[in-house]
């Protein structure tokens, strides 16, 4: 069971969706008789279902006496041709919040699709699949709750969800170690503080303070990446390894058997392909 975030988190989002598409005034709609209609909301691909609570909030923005009724659950992997929402309401109501409502559906789920994907990809290894901060402004709850759907993790929902140091905060600092105390002087001893290497140089350094937590390998060879796993364990600190740059679903396999803890992948949110579904009114 996946826990969506509050509506009242969004809902002021969702508003401003509407009142884009909206525009002035619906000339489209107004041509066509307002009366009760059901539809049924339909997966043409295969995919990962995540977005629903989403598309019922902006139902109820639309039209309050709209039902709704879901065969399927946040999360479930379906079939094409499987219908995963059934609507009934007013014919207004629901062409008016039918494109709205779809762009969500088709974005959130296609990256839950995708993060089922390289889930799947690295499956049996241990390793964990992050999401990062690259995502689309105004739907960075949304699309940081369909990784969760799709069985990934979330990193940093908010600058304020930890520390992760990364080359300008380091050359800002001066140094890995400058850096590293400023935060802990800063940031309470809960807050986790990650820093991004390039080097194993760098690592060596990591593992000699204390108050690193994990570190992030940024762009490094399999070779590599397997080197700094090594140092890692031989150095018998329990730091986190997070893989990041360039993880592609042909890769992730390969980068999740050098060792590392986390995959970190940035198209989960900012490259998914929307996944492909429509609505059509008996």
């Amino acid at each position: 069971m996946f826990h969506p975030p509050h509506p009242e988190l969004y809902r002021d989002q969702l508003r401003a969706f509407l009142r884009e598409d909206w525009g002035t005034q619906d000339w489209t709609t107004a041509t066509v008789p307002d009366h009760p209609m059901t539809a049924r909301v339909v997966a043409k691909a295969d995919l990962v279902v995540a977005g629903l609570p989403m598309a019922m909030e902006v139902l109820a923005l639309v039209c309050g006496g709209i039902r709704t009724d879901l065969p399927v659950v946040e999360g479930q992997r379906v079939p094409v041709g499987t219908e995963v929402m059934r609507i009934r309401g007013s014919a207004h109501g629901l062409l008016q919040a039918e494109r709205v409502m779809l762009n969500l559906l088709q974005r959130l789920s296609g990256t839950a699709t995708l993060t089922r994907k390289f889930v799947e990809a690295v499956a049996g290894t241990g390793v964990r699949i992050l999401d990062t901060r690259k995502t689309t402004p105004g739907l960075k709850l949304l699309e940081k709750y369909a990784v969760r759907c799709g069985g990934g993790l979330n990193h940093r929902l908010t600058l304020g969800d930890g520390v992760l140091l990364k080359e300008n905060h380091l050359a800002a600092a001066g140094s890995i170690r400058a850096a590293v105390e400023a935060a802990r002087r800063v940031a309470p001893n809960l807050v986790k503080i990650e820093v991004e290497v390039e080097t194993l140089g760098q690592l060596k350094a990591c593992l000699d303070l204390p108050d690193v937590d994990g570190v992030l390998l940024d762009n490094m060879p399999l070779e590599q990446m397997r080197e700094a796993v090594a140092l890692r364990d031989r150095s018998g600190r329990r730091l986190f390894l997070e893989a990041s740059g360039n993880i592609t679903l042909e890769r992730a396999r390969d980068v999740a058997d050098t060792g590392v803890d986390f995959l970190s992948v940035g198209a989960l949110t900012h490259s998914a392909p929307a996944a492909d579904l429509s609505l059509r009114m008996d």
